[in-house]
């Protein structure tokens, strides 16, 4: 407990899946949350339950490839909370579709929010944390930002660009002595939300969970909170030695 007491952390994508994970587990570290995403319901919700609960959060409509939205989101986090010491950039777009043919808009639509949306919270996540003495970005990727799948081109290429702009962004934070870490994680397949509705749209959904565990040599896909608590290792002040490092949570998969 208390692994994140005094500060102040803003996760995007915090409705659901990874992101409300975070903000739950950053909640009872003593954290102040700021959530952030286009899914108002669900965010006022998870924002809401949190404070019931005497843990300080707030909700904040947030379009993670908006650039103007970036700013919006930063300054109601610090004029509420005083500060901010962590970004988690954790929203993003499932498309799939091969190189062949994936269309241009979906490419289009799918970097927006991963790629975009991660260089902007990077960009202007440097630019306050520094303000306040430093602090943890971490960026959400992905094992397709390691290895390759043949339907996958658009996503591919958002978690490998994920992954070398955070060693970039780590590099320049360090070098300009910000006291900035910036790490990425790379989970292997996660049941949340999003992995549960392709499975559905996808026909049989109780052969492909089966297909989907077997891809992970423990024998099962991830829950959201086995990468939330690799989140929290990062925005805690015992990761202070890390930055560029990915940091890879996926049942082995990427191991074979």
């Amino acid at each position: 407990m208390h692994r994140l007491d005094r500060k102040v952390a803003l996760i995007t994508g915090g409705a659901m899946g990874i992101g409300e994970a975070c903000a739950r587990l950053f909640t009872t570290e003593g954290a102040d949350v700021a959530i952030t995403d286009v899914d108002v319901e669900r965010g006022t919700s998870v924002a809401n339950t949190l404070s019931g609960a005497g843990q300080s959060a707030m909700f904040i409509e947030h379009d993670a490839g908006d650039e103007i939205a970036w700013r919006r989101a930063i300054d109601a986090t610090v004029a509420r909370f005083g500060r901010l010491d962590v970004v988690v950039n954790n929203a993003g777009l499932g498309i799939g579709g091969d190189v062949e043919h994936a269309t241009l808009d979906d490419w289009r639509r799918l970097m927006r929010v991963n790629l975009d949306g991660v260089f902007l919270g990077t960009k202007y996540g440097i630019q306050a944390l520094k303000g306040f003495g430093g602090g943890s970005i971490i960026n959400l990727s992905s094992i397709e930002g390691l290895v390759g799948d043949p339907n996958l081109a658009a996503y591919n290429s958002s978690k490998g660009g994920v992954r070398l702009l955070t060693k970039s962004a780590a590099l320049y934070c360090a070098k300009a002595g910000y006291g900035i870490r910036v790490n990425s994680v790379h989970p292997g397949y996660i049941w949340t939300p999003m992995v549960e509705n392709y499975l559905r749209s996808a026909g049989d959904f109780e052969a492909g969970r089966r297909a989907l565990n077997a891809l992970h040599p423990v024998g099962h896909i991830g829950e959201p909170n086995d990468i939330a608590y690799g989140v929290l290792y990062l925005a805690s002040d015992e990761s202070k030695f890390m930055t560029g490092a990915e940091l890879v949570i996926d049942g082995g998969y990427t191991a074979q």
